[in-house]
């Protein structure tokens, strides 16, 4: 597995990463707003992939603006969760763009929301060492969600 910068070719592999979670997020795969979203992270240079060959395991859009990181959207190919992709994607991303002091934050499911459990992102987030904040808006389907943040020295 190698992690890079996202290129306009593997557009159409973070799609099919988007498709895996539409049942958690609504919607995405068609949304023109999303593909904007990632056809602008992509110019930008702020779209990390995992990659195996020709295949997108995962993809990460990261706010790079300084004091204040945002992980923008962050997912792992059903097939390769639990491999340790997602934390070589973070790992990147932080080597890549974070200088402290400040913090990076992350919006995830509330934990009375389904994807809670089932995605595994509330513990991913805290064995990175993300520790739960304060309550965010509700996701575009209507479920909890909920900042988690970590202090970058």
């Amino acid at each position: 597995m190698i992690v890079r910068l996202a290129r306009e070719q593997d557009f159409p592999g973070l799609l099919g990463l988007a498709a895996q979670v539409e049942h958690w997020f609504g919607p995405m795969v068609g949304n023109p707003g999303f593909q904007r979203a990632v056809d602008k992270h992509i110019r930008r240079s702020t779209a990390l992939v995992a990659v195996s060959g020709s295949d997108v395991l995962g993809g990460l859009l990261f706010g790079s603006k300084a004091p204040i990181y945002h992980v923008h959207w962050l997912v792992v190919s059903e097939k390769e969760r639990g491999k340790g992709v997602g934390r070589a994607l973070m790992a990147d991303a932080t080597r890549r763009f974070v200088r402290g002091p400040g913090s990076i934050e992350v919006i995830t499911f509330g934990a009375d929301h389904p994807g809670a459990v089932a995605s595994g992102a509330r513990v991913f987030y805290e064995c990175l060492g993300f520790s739960p904040a304060e309550a965010a808006d509700p996701g575009p389907e209507g479920g909890s969600r909920q900042v988690y943040r970590r202090p970058v020295i």
